[in-house]
């Protein structure tokens, strides 16, 4: 069992590695030259961002369906390899979980055959069982410490990766990613803070979980659609989700706040140069940092510390 957990969960997460989230082609445009006007246009792969795509950053390429760009498999989760990544996901724990159990077992086993209980003490001999015939398999005082240390290491991966599978499944079963639960989310804010009257419906939300489920789960493995054009449920834009985009990044330019550089900055991460205070409270984050010469005006659009 422990066998196939471990070719399970390697199998995905080398699936989820090398077949990849899938690139919009580069110089893509629409079929219909008029729906440009509903696109985002993308300067590093000059082409425009086809419906439920983004551009990482780290990958330098438009990603299908991007859902976001994982450190661990040092690729994007996207269109081709949600499944995949989705299944390592939820492989992982199980296999843990069952890990675990065998941990818990043989140290209960194994301590309850060395523990003796006197008046008034508690002695455990690690040096052998009280039990004829001796063990196959030694267990010491080593064997212990590496057990309760892999068990710790079990534990603590079913809880870490059982969520991060639970959120995975969340945004699976209303069709969305990541990045889409946040633009709609951006969008009613949009709309509150406007007054403006309008009501955003995701559009690729088809109404059920086990359409939404199929969306991403197949039995042939490979998803369905091409990850260019996508069904969208009735009464919505086969744009709506992008034309919001556009909405939000022209509300963006609006709300800005210009700033201007007052001192040389080269770009580094955390700059030394700076005095402490800056050195200590530089924000941990990915994104790229952007040299500054003194006298550079900064359009500043998000208000987060």
């Amino acid at each position: 069992m422990l066998l196939n957990w471990t070719v399970m969960i390697l199998y995905n997460y080398f699936s989820a590695m090398f077949v990849g989230p899938g690139y919009v082609p580069l110089g893509w445009t629409p079929e219909k030259s008029q729906d440009c006007m509903y696109l985002q246009y993308c300067k590093v792969c000059q082409s425009y961002k086809a419906p439920r795509s983004h551009h990482c950053r780290k990958c330098n390429r438009c990603v299908m369906k991007m859902d976001h760009h994982c450190p661990w498999i040092n690729n994007c989760c996207g269109y081709q390899n949600h499944a995949s990544f989705t299944l390592f996901l939820l492989l992982a724990p199980l296999g843990c979980i069952h890990a675990s159990f065998i941990f818990v077992m043989t140290m209960y086993t194994q301590l309850y055959n060395r523990i003796s209980f006197g008046w008034s003490s508690v002695k455990i001999d690690m040096s052998a069982a009280k039990r004829d015939p001796r063990p196959i398999i030694p267990f010491g005082l080593s064997a212990f410490a590496a057990s309760l240390f892999a068990l710790g290491l079990a534990l603590g991966t079913t809880i870490a990766v059982g969520m991060l599978f639970i959120i995975q499944m969340k945004v699976i079963l209303t069709n969305k990613t990541s990045i889409e639960s946040w633009i709609e989310e951006k969008a009613k804010d949009r709309i509150q803070h406007y007054q403006t009257g309008e009501t955003f419906i995701f559009p690729y939300d088809m109404g059920s979980k086990w359409k939404n489920f199929k969306q991403v789960f197949t039995w042939s493995g490979i998803p369905e659609g091409d990850g260019l054009d996508w069904p969208v449920r009735d009464g919505c834009h086969p744009y709506s989700l992008t034309i919001e985009q556009l909405k939000q990044k022209a509300d963006k330019r609006v709300r800005s706040v210009r700033y201007r550089a007052v001192e040389d900055y080269s770009g580094v991460c955390c700059p030394v140069t700076k005095g402490v205070k800056t050195f200590f409270t530089t924000p941990c984050t990915e994104e790229p940092r952007i040299a500054l010469s003194k006298g550079d005006l900064i359009l500043a659009t998000r208000g987060l510390k």
